[in-house]
């Protein structure tokens, strides 16, 4: 398939922080008196914000997501980069990829910058946005600022949450198998891969041809 430009997501599909954002929610979890398990169940690929909202008064949002973000910064020591990001990036033009995240611009960077992973120069994160994930407003609104209609647009997502919003902005959509099961994904992206590592983006005029490891390479 070929595309004008990619749409990633950051946590789970550019970067590792599994383990941080575990930490993160089984901390914070614990002081507030929660099931963590529950929290983690529901909170893949989502705002935080979006989350919270489901298990506190709205009033208390603002200082849980404070009281988070101290324990976030503090874990960046254990995000790594995923399989084959770094080479992806610095292959494709800085004008034909975007970043779509439901975390904050602020964490996001930091997650990006201590994977050595390259920092988009179109970051779209939980705070541009009236609606997070599965909403597609995120990822319309990336698009929009590339210049590039949405539906010659590749989402790359490794969550749920993130794919539908991926299909529903009408683009194609890749599922990376990072978090989830592929069992688990198949139906929501057009093609299911375990890692990027497994994918090749070939750039040229007429846009980004993007191959698979079950895809023969265009002539």
């Amino acid at each position: 398939m070929k595309y004008e430009a990619i749409l990633f997501d950051i946590d789970g599909t550019l970067v590792d922080s599994t383990p941080a954002v575990e930490k993160v929610w089984n901390s914070w979890a614990a002081s507030a008196g929660l099931d963590a398990d529950a929290i983690l169940a529901v909170s893949h690929g989502r705002r935080t914000r979006d989350t919270l909202a489901e298990f506190i008064p709205e009033e208390d949002i603002a200082q849980a997501m404070a009281d988070m973000r101290v324990i976030e910064l503090a874990e960046l020591h254990s995000v790594t980069a995923l399989p084959g990001v770094r080479d992806i990036l610095s292959a494709l033009p800085t004008d034909r990829w975007a970043a779509v995240t439901s975390g904050d611009r602020e964490l996001m960077v930091a997650r990006l910058e201590a994977s050595e992973v390259p920092v988009p120069h179109v970051l779209v994160d939980a705070d541009d946005v009236a609606a997070g994930k599965p909403d597609p407003e995120g990822y319309l609104f990336a698009a929009a600022q590339l210049g590039v209609d949405p539906t010659r647009c590749l989402v790359v997502e490794d969550a749920p949450a993130g794919l539908q919003a991926g299909r529903a902005a009408g683009g194609g959509v890749l599922a990376v198998a990072t978090s989830h099961p592929a069992r688990e994904l198949e139906g929501l992206g057009d093609t299911v891969v375990d890692t990027l590592a497994d994918v090749e983006f070939i750039v040229d005029d007429d846009g980004i041809t993007v191959v698979t490891s079950e895809q023969p390479r265009p002539n």
